[in-house]
């Protein structure tokens, strides 16, 4: 008899489990943002500061903060989230040399698979912030813009924080893969570059302003 601890039906089961289990955990918390960004930044970087600095005015403007989990920026983010008055929400992953939480949430999940964490991340946010990271949060950017791109879900902001990071990738995107048809000049305006803290909270406030008056439903009250 197959063992099903190790079989493709068990698979199936966990899955399920971890799906429920987020949806169940995070299905009432208020508009939330995402912030992705590496493990590796340290705490005396300016993107930590920056970063810890703009999650606390997201928070204290009434929107949960989720991230990864780990330490870097996702550390930061949810630091500026705790000492705020919104929640500070870590979405862990189980990974071979096993990422230890940050001790700055008021909610945390751990996932076995990265596309159940991911898609819990764009359906409970109304927006991501990218800041500076490696090929995850490489991946998380790119995969928010297809989906926006290709219309399977409606279009948020996507801040892409810290020009002098950004900038030469942007420029290539431009320079190149605009150029050569492979996107069209206007999906480069799907995202944001930005330095300004500041104008990380109001584009995301001025969004979900927006949406809450074209989709009176979706608004939902923030559990600050």
């Amino acid at each position: 008899m197959e063992d099903l601890r190790t079989s493709e039906t068990w698979r199936i089961f966990r899955i399920q489990a971890e799906l429920i289990d987020g949806i169940e955990t995070l299905n009432d918390l208020g508009p939330a943002v995402s912030v992705f960004g590496g493990s590796r930044i340290r705490p005396d970087s300016p993107y930590y500061e920056a970063t810890q600095a703009f999650c606390r005015r997201l928070s204290d403007a009434g929107f949960a903060v989720i991230t990864g989990g780990g330490p870097g920026i996702m550390e930061a983010a949810n630091r500026g989230a705790y000492e705020g008055d919104g929640e500070s929400v870590g979405l862990n992953i189980h990974l071979p040399h096993e990422q230890k939480p940050n001790g700055y949430q008021d909610l945390g999940l751990t996932f076995r698979y990265f596309f159940v964490r991911k898609l819990m991340f764009v359906k409970y946010s109304v927006a991501f912030v990218i800041c500076p990271g490696g090929y995850g949060t490489f991946d998380e950017l790119f995969e928010a813009l297809t989906l926006i791109q290709t219309r399977k879900i409606r279009r948020f902001p996507v801040i892409l924080f810290g020009k002098d990071y950004w900038q030469g990738l942007v420029d290539w995107m431009r320079g190149r893969v605009a150029a050569l048809g492979c996107v069209e000049p206007e999906d480069l305006d799907l995202f944001d570059l930005t330095d300004d803290p500041d104008e990380v909270v109001r584009l995301i406030t001025t969004h979900y302003v927006a949406i809450s008056k074209e989709f009176p439903e979706e608004r939902r009250r923030s559990r600050g």
